[in-house]
């Protein structure tokens, strides 16, 4: 089946396992309905059907109970099924026997995830992340599908030696293409690494956008920079962090940096895998937390967003500003008792990306929170270093200046963090 650009249509069912004895379960009617948003993130792919299906517990071999493979199998035939999606874990062993069973090719979430982060990845770190995220999920996926030694080759030592089994073999080249591209990507980590290094001599400050996937990041920083980011109503429309320049109510410039969406469960692949992209979050001064204050469970996602950042190393101390966008999908009578809500919390803004409702005194509190905490000092600087007092003018912090003999004798008025940029001159 083709769409009318001529791409082929596959045709596909989403499974949502809710699995009563899991004290952690999320909410089945949400978690159906992000897995069916997952699904048409990734282009090609058209939903024809999705169902939560509860279990007691998982069933090792098929992960569902016979009764329900066989009437799963009737609906995949009559539905002309060509993929069947699980929204969570599946086992290789039960791919292997579902596969089988309803002779269709099955995806569990992190599969689903990895197709999407493939199809998204722009820059060269991106996709070799996603290689190498690709590579080890499908080393788990490796099943031994023979019990006896009937498909050894022999061979010289350095192709594997008698008695090695094929499985053995594709782990071993699947263990040599990842070394390969871990190299390739330390050479690009070094390289951002280096850019990292030159815009913190830059006398910008930082401020990274995060949140869970689909709450408008993206839709925010192109209001607010003026960019052309990618900014659709579907899950991980923006895979690599983008920054540009944005410039603050005093004229003096910041760097705003648009981030990939966290989600709850997320691969602990692609956790490893994207550390790096999401380091960016680590130099920001200022971290703005974008919520859909809309969507039912966005204390749950909040929840999600802040346990990645943690897992990041972003310690309390870090200033966050919390922004609940997308008030306007909220009937009005909903929308009164969050403003209130707001305002009566520190570092609250509501918003609407869509409508630009509160946009205009977004970057008004980015730059008093970048003030905020100010402390005077005096710094004496020798003529020959005269880069660093031209920092200083051009971070706007000098309020006075004497010339010594030796060079000059500034008082400044600035951040904690604008010293210990300093401190890296």
């Amino acid at each position: 089946m083709e769409n009318a650009d001529g791409r082929s249509i596959t045709r596909a069912l989403v499974l949502h396992p809710d699995i009563t004895g899991n004290p952690d379960r999320r909410d089945a009617g949400y978690a159906l309905d992000e897995a069916v948003a997952l699904a048409a993130a990734l282009p090609g792919l058209q939903v024809v059907g999705a169902e939560v299906i509860r279990l007691k517990k998982p069933q090792p071999g098929k992960l569902f109970g016979t009764g329900k493979v066989e009437e799963l199998a009737a609906r995949i035939k009559a539905d002309e099924v060509e993929l069947v999606l699980v929204d969570g874990p599946v086992t290789p062993v039960q791919q292997r026997n579902l596969e089988k069973e309803w002779s269709v090719k099955l995806l569990d979430r992190t599969g689903l995830i990895l197709e999407i982060f493939s199809d998204r990845a722009a820059t060269r770190e991106g996709v070799l992340q996603v290689e190498m995220a690709a590579l080890s999920y499908q080393r788990t996926r490796l099943v031994r599908a023979w019990t006896h030694l009937e498909r050894q080759r022999g061979g010289l030592g350095f192709v594997g030696g008698p008695g090695e089994t094929q499985i053995e073999a594709d782990r071993r080249a699947i263990d040599d293409q990842l070394v390969r591209l871990k190299r390739q990507l330390e050479k690009v980590v070094k390289t951002r690494a280096l850019h990292r290094a030159a815009r913190a001599k830059v006398p910008f400050p930082i401020v990274a956008l995060v949140g869970y996937t689909n709450a408008g990041k993206s839709t925010i920083f192109n209001r607010l920079t003026g960019a052309d980011v990618l900014a659709k109503d579907m899950l991980f429309a923006t895979l690599d962090p983008t920054m540009r320049l944005a410039k603050l109510p005093s004229g003096r410039p910041a760097i705003l940096s648009d981030t990939v969406g966290f989600i709850s469960d997320l691969p602990t692949q692609l956790v490893a895998a994207f550390r790096a992209t999401l380091e960016e979050v680590l130099a920001a001064d200022i971290i703005l937390h974008v919520r859909d204050i809309s969507h039912p469970q966005t204390e749950e996602q909040r929840e999600d967003v802040l346990s990645v950042l943690s897992d990041l190393g972003v310690g309390q101390d870090r200033r966050m500003i919390e922004v609940w966008n997308k008030i306007d999908r909220l009937p009005p009578e909903a929308q009164e008792p969050l403003r209130t809500a707001a305002e009566r919390r520190e570092d609250t803004i509501v918003t609407s990306a869509l409508t630009d409702d509160g946009l205009s005194t977004l970057l008004p509190i980015v730059e008093a929170a970048l003030d905020e905490g100010r402390r005077q000092e005096r710094l004496d600087i020798p003529h020959d270093d005269g880069r660093k007092r031209a920092w200083l003018y051009e971070q706007g912090v000098v309020t006075n200046e004497d010339e010594t003999e030796d060079g000059w004798r500034l008082d400044v008025s600035w951040s904690a963090i604008q010293a210990a940029r300093f401190a890296q001159l």
